[in-house]
C-alpha cells in the first residue's frame, strides 16, 4: 500500500500529459487524414474532460500522500498524538 501511494501521483500525472498531448494532437491528425471528422468530433469532445479528470485526480493522489508525511516533532512508531505539539 505504501508503494500505492508513493507511485499512483507520478503515475496518474503521467497519464494526464499524455492525455493533454493527445489533444493537442487531434487537430494534425486529422490533417494528416489519420483521424476523420466522426471521430475527431467526439475525441475533440472528450479528451480535454479525460485531460482535467487525470490531473485533478493526479492533484488528489498528490495530497493523499503527503498528507500523511507530516509529523509533530518526536512522534514515531504507531502510538503517538500527532494533533499534540510536543
Amino acid at each position: 500500500m505504501n508503494t500505492l501511494r508513493r507511485f499512483l501521483p507520478g503515475s496518474l500525472g503521467s497519464l494526464a500529459g499524455l492525455a493533454c498531448a493527445l489533444c493537442c494532437l487531434i487537430p494534425l491528425l486529422l490533417a494528416a487524414g489519420l483521424l476523420g471528422g466522426g471521430g475527431w468530433a467526439f475525441l475533440g469532445d472528450v479528451m480535454p474532460g479525460v485531460a482535467l479528470v487525470l490531473a485533478a485526480a493526479t492533484g488528489l493522489a498528490w495530497w493523499q500522500a503527503n498528507r500523511r508525511r507530516t509529523h509533530a516533532t518526536g512522534c514515531s512508531g504507531g502510538n503517538c498524538a500527532c494533533s499534540q505539539a510536543s
